[in-house]
């Protein structure tokens, strides 16, 4: 299915840096909770997210990230998801976040 230009102009991709990782033992598959900035326009959301098999909770902290920030809320469990960090899903699963090359604004739009 193609996507038109307008369409996807609508797809919000933002900048955010982790301010927070915490281990989330609720969820079906191992998952941390994520608190990322996305700068003073849009605040602080928060996400989970399946990134257990490559990344440690302390190397995610004050790492920069692409997330969708206009979806709604979606909730997981008890928790509520209020983005979509993006990254690329390899063949076990395994997720590589999408991040800048170099330290940035954070709220900065992709496009």
């Amino acid at each position: 299915m193609e996507l038109s230009w307008t369409e996807f102009e609508k797809v919000e991709m933002r900048i955010g840096t982790i301010l927070a990782v915490n281990d989330y033992p609720e969820a079906r598959k191992p998952a941390y909770q994520l608190t990322i900035d996305f700068g003073s326009e849009i605040g602080i959301r928060k996400t989970s997210a399946q990134i257990t098999k490559r990344y440690r909770k302390e190397d995610l902290l004050d790492r920069q990230i692409v997330a969708v920030v206009n979806f709604p809320k979606k909730q997981i469990g008890k928790f509520s998801s209020e983005c979509l960090i993006l990254g690329a899903v390899g063949q076990e699963g395994d997720v590589i976040l999408l991040a800048p090359d170099f330290k940035i604004q954070n709220g900065l739009r992709i496009g």
